[in-house]
């Protein structure tokens, strides 16, 4: 039926250029979005035409009633909607005739009228010219909102935008939340950078990397899993307050919470250690939460999550001590162990670190409330300097909510000599078999020893916090074209139609 349906759109084109109407004209001169109109001439009482206000508008045509000799449609664009009204008598007979049999749901239409408020009191365009300027060749789906299936929403996301407000907007948030962000840090004298996507050695997390291949060198690389070291080696170079915002990439598995492809922003700044970066970590993320939503207590899924300062602080080692009753710093590694096989939770590589991490995945969905997690043991924290009262722990911080963390930040560690060590550790968990531990990174070791400032650095991952802002359940609801899993475009298609078909049943 559907491919029925493709088949007269074609032939409908094939009549519009007979005619010598081209169906994808090169531009049209759009005046007014939707909004803008609304909110121009926002005065107009019911009934009430404001005729020397000539403008043009375009959209795509979401909605269309005929009336005999006229015609009510709807037209969309980013800001909203409008709806125009078209007479046979105010565009002549020739063109109304083309209205009224080549125009459709789906396609793009520029208008150019005057505007009214009907007496009902729907603002609306009087049509007196119009132009096609997009014939959509498949129709728009009409039971595409609610669609259960998400794979075939995440493959087909321009769908669910194109049929979806409230998609459209979670997306715009998106690009406000980044907007927001980049103007906050600018007005405290942060300079956004760059740093490379390919890295020949990856550092600044544990994470299993992509590689690919260069041809020109004949070597294998990586694709970055952090900003981390570079925008280190720029504080090195002379920068003192800097930020990044970009991709980062990860080989690891697909869940609620994990993306391989994710949006990191991370931030340095010189003289400055984690105590600052906590300052900033909430005043950033409790502004623009305030500004996106129009408060700072919100609810996501089902939750009520109070994003006004102070946020909660605690310890790793007292959190968990509490909540498993075993002490990460003064407990031997089988008292850890015989924890973790009680909740049948054993990590394939049975190193301290490792024992540690799986006792914290366990007791971490107990926080809800933004919390500032403190004071992690230096063998799970290879590029933060150790605390000044404990050498047994460093200062870090990760920001937990609703149990995901959503941020990192250390008082980073800037002397050489400890950083080689620590490279040497993570090394020797690599040979063991940990794809995820750090790689000895000899040049950024290099760059250390011409001197680093005190800096405070922080990480936030962009995507999780914007989970919250939009109570969005999982993270691909939030990442507008997410990673799927290859299929044949025959295969997409027939899921496609049989999920519309289950839908319609």
């Amino acid at each position: 039926m559907n491919e029925e349906i493709r088949q007269q759109k074609m032939q409908n084109i094939a009549e519009l250029r007979e005619l010598g109407v081209e169906p994808y004209p090169y531009r049209f001169s759009k005046t007014h979005s939707s909004a803008k109109i609304k909110e121009e001439y926002d005065y107009l009482e019911a009934s009430e035409t404001k005729e020397d206000a000539i403008l043009s508008t375009a959209g795509r045509v979401v909605a269309l009633r005929h009336h005999g000799k006229s015609a009510f449609f709807v037209l969309k664009d980013d800001s909203g909607r409008i709806q125009a009204y078209i007479r046979k008598d105010s565009v002549g007979d020739e063109n109304f005739k083309l209205f009224k049999k080549h125009i459709s749901l789906g396609d793009f239409v520029g208008i150019e009228g005057f505007p009214f408020r009907t007496h009902t009191g729907e603002m609306s365009i009087y049509v007196q010219k119009f132009e096609i300027l997009s014939k959509a060749i498949r129709m728009l789906p009409e039971k595409w909102h609610g669609l259960k299936d998400k794979e075939i929403i995440y493959r087909q996301r321009y769908v669910e935008m194109l049929s979806n407000d409230e998609a459209l907007e979670r997306f715009k948030k998106r690009f406000e939340l980044l907007r927001l962000t980049r103007e906050f840090l600018n007005q405290r004298g942060f300079m956004e950078v760059e740093t490379p996507i390919l890295h020949s050695v990856t550092g600044g997390a544990s994470a299993r990397p992509f590689i690919t291949h260069i041809n020109v060198f004949d070597v294998d690389m990586y694709m970055r899993i952090a900003e981390e070291l570079y925008l280190k080696r720029y504080l090195v170079g002379g920068f003192e307050r800097i930020y990044e915002i970009g991709k980062n990439f990860r080989n690891e598995g697909i869940s609620y919470k994990h993306h391989p492809e994710f949006t990191m922003m991370e931030v340095y700044q010189a003289y400055a250690d984690y105590e600052d970066m906590m300052e900033l970590t909430e005043a950033l993320i409790s502004s623009v939460v305030e500004k996106l939503t129009g408060g700072t207590v919100i609810e996501y899924q089902g939750k009520e999550i109070d994003f006004s300062r102070p946020w909660r602080k605690v310890k790793m080692r007292d959190f968990i001590k509490e909540r498993l009753g075993v002490d990460i710093l003064e407990d031997s590694d089988e008292a850890l162990l015989q924890v973790l096989e009680s909740h049948d939770n054993i990590p394939e590589i049975k190193e301290r670190g490792h024992l540690i991490e799986k006792l914290w995945d366990l007791v971490e969905d107990e926080l809800v409330a933004p919390t500032f997690v403190l004071e992690h043991p230096v063998i799970i924290s290879p590029l933060a300097k150790k605390h000044r009262n404990d050498p047994r722990v460093t200062e870090r911080f990760e920001l937990v909510i609703n149990g995901m963390e959503c941020a990192n930040a250390f008082s980073e560690l800037n002397d050489p000599v400890e950083q080689y060590k620590r490279f040497l550790h993570q090394a020797g968990l690599r040979d063991a078999g940990d794809a995820e531990a750090h790689m000895m990174d000899m040049d950024f070791v290099r760059a250390l020893e011409y001197g680093m400032p005190p800096t405070g650095g922080l990480g936030i991952g962009i995507d999780r916090i914007l989970m919250f802002i939009t109570d969005s359940p999982n993270i691909r609801d939030i990442i507008p074209f997410p990673l799927v899993r290859p299929v044949s475009f025959t295969e997409e298609e027939l899921a496609t139609e049989q999920a519309s078909e289950k839908k319609e049943e």
